[in-house]
C-alpha cells in the first residue's frame, strides 16, 4: 500500500513536469512564431477619398492614388481594409461621409485629395480626433491634420517657357477648372514663363468652373485653336481631358497643323502622342507616399504645412515631345530657368497680384 502511494506520487510528480515542459515549449514555439512574422504589429494602413474628379481621371486623383499604391508595394501591402484603399466621390456631398467611413474603417491615415475637401476635413479631423487625416492642395488647422501644398507655379513657368519657345502664331491658350488658389498659382506661374521667355506672345486664359467636364474642356479648346492659339495649357483635372481629344481630331484631320497641348500633375503624353508638347507636373504621388512613410515611421507632421516645390522634386517638368520643332531651344531654356528658380535667382509669382511685379532677370 505504502508502495503504491509512492508511485501514485512519482505519477503525479512527472505528470506535472510534463505539463511544465508543454507550456515552456508552447511559449518558445509562441516567440518563434513572432520571431517569423506571426502575430506581427499590424500594419500602417492608409487610405484616401477621391474628389469629383474620380480616381480615374489621368490626373490630379490618379496621381494621388499612385503614390497610395507605390507605399502600399514599399510596404508589402494590399489593397483593402489591412492596407490601403480609396473611396472615391460623385459629388461634394460624399467628401464628410466618406473621410468618416474609412476613419471608422480603422485606417491610420487618411487623405483629402484636393482644396474643396478643406470643410469636410476640418470637421471629420474634430470629430475624430483619435484618427490622422492629410489633405492636399489646402491647410486644415488641427492637430491630427497634415497639410500639403505645391508650388505649381514653378512647374508652370516652365510650362509658360516651353509655350513659348514653341508657339508660331503667338497665341497660347490657358484652360482653367476653378477660380482657387491652386488654381492661381498655375495660372500665375504660366504666364510668367510666357512672360520671361517671348514677352510679346499672348495667352488667352479661360475657366471651365468644373474639374470633371471633359465635354467643356473640349468646346473651350475648341475655339481657342480656331481663334489661332496653337498651344494650350490646362490645369482642369478631368475637365482637360477634352483638350487632349480635341487637339487629337484636329490633328488627325491635318497632319500637318502645329499644334499642341500642355498636360498637368502627371506626364499626360499618353493623351496623345502626337500633340501632347509636355506637362507640368505635380508629384502628388510623390507626397503621398512621404507623409504615409513619414506618419508610418512615428513621424506624421500633424499640424503642420509641408511644401513640395522644384526644389524638392515635387514639381517639375515632362520630357518635351521630340517631334517638337523647338524641343533643343526648350530643353535649354528649362535647364537655365530650374536652375535660377532652384537657386533663388528668382521667385515664380504664385498670385496674379505678385505677377504684376514680376521681372525675369
Amino acid at each position: 500500500m505504502k508502495k503504491r502511494k509512492i508511485g501514485l506520487a512519482l505519477s503525479l510528480v512527472l505528470a506535472a513536469g510534463t505539463l511544465l515542459g508543454a507550456c515552456g515549449k508552447s511559449n518558445d514555439d509562441t516567440k518563434n512564431e513572432t520571431s517569423k512574422g506571426g502575430n506581427k504589429e499590424k500594419a500602417f494602413t492608409v487610405a484616401m477619398v477621391t474628389d469629383v474628379g474620380g480616381v480615374d481621371d489621368k490626373s490630379f486623383n490618379q496621381s494621388a492614388w499612385k503614390g497610395l499604391q507605390d507605399y502600399g508595394n514599399e510596404n508589402s501591402l494590399e489593397k483593402g481594409k489591412d492596407g490601403y484603399d480609396y473611396l472615391q466621390s460623385t459629388s461634394d456631398a460624399d467628401y464628410s461621409t466618406n473621410l468618416n467611413t474609412l476613419a471608422r474603417t480603422g485606417y491610420k491615415l487618411v487623405f483629402g485629395i484636393g482644396f474643396l475637401m478643406h470643410n469636410a476635413v476640418d470637421e471629420i479631423a474634430k470629430q475624430q480626433p483619435k484618427s490622422n487625416f492629410a489633405i492636399i492642395d489646402d491647410e486644415v488647422k488641427e492637430p491630427n491634420v497634415a497639410s500639403v501644398l505645391f508650388k505649381e507655379q514653378e512647374a508652370a513657368f516652365l510650362a509658360g517657357v516651353a509655350a513659348a519657345l514653341q508657339t508660331k502664331s503667338n497665341k497660347i491658350g490657358f484652360i482653367g477648372g476653378m477660380k482657387i488658389p491652386v488654381i492661381e498659382r498655375f495660372e500665375a506661374g504660366f504666364l510668367a514663363g510666357v512672360q520671361a521667355a517671348k514677352p510679346e506672345a499672348k495667352v488667352d486664359v479661360q475657366y471651365s468652373g468644373a474639374f470633371d467636364k471633359a465635354e467643356l474642356g473640349q468646346t473651350i479648346a475648341s475655339k481657342m485653336y480656331a481663334s489661332g492659339d496653337d498651344v494650350v495649357f490646362h490645369a482642369a483635372g478631368a475637365t482637360g481631358n477634352g483638350l487632349f481629344k480635341e487637339a487629337t481630331d484636329l490633328k488627325k484631320k491635318d497632319p500637318n497643323r502645329e499644334i499642341w497641348a500642355i498636360g498637368v500633375d502627371q506626364d499626360q503624353s499618353f493623351m496623345g502622342p502626337d500633340v501632347v508638347l509636355t506637362s507640368a507636373m505635380k508629384r502628388v504621388d510623390l507626397a503621398v507616399k512621404d507623409i504615409s512613410t513619414k506618419a508610418k515611421d512615428g513621424n506624421f507632421p500633424g499640424g503642420q504645412t509641408t511644401v513640395y516645390g522644384l526644389h524638392e522634386d515635387g514639381v517639375g517638368l515632362a520630357p518635351v515631345n521630340s517631334n517638337a520643332s523647338a524641343k533643343d531651344a526648350i530643353d535649354k531654356a528649362v535647364t537655365e530657368w530650374t536652375e535660377k528658380i532652384k537657386s533663388g535667382a528668382i521667385t515664380v509669382p504664385g498670385t496674379l497680384e505678385e505677377l504684376k511685379t514680376f521681372k525675369a532677370q
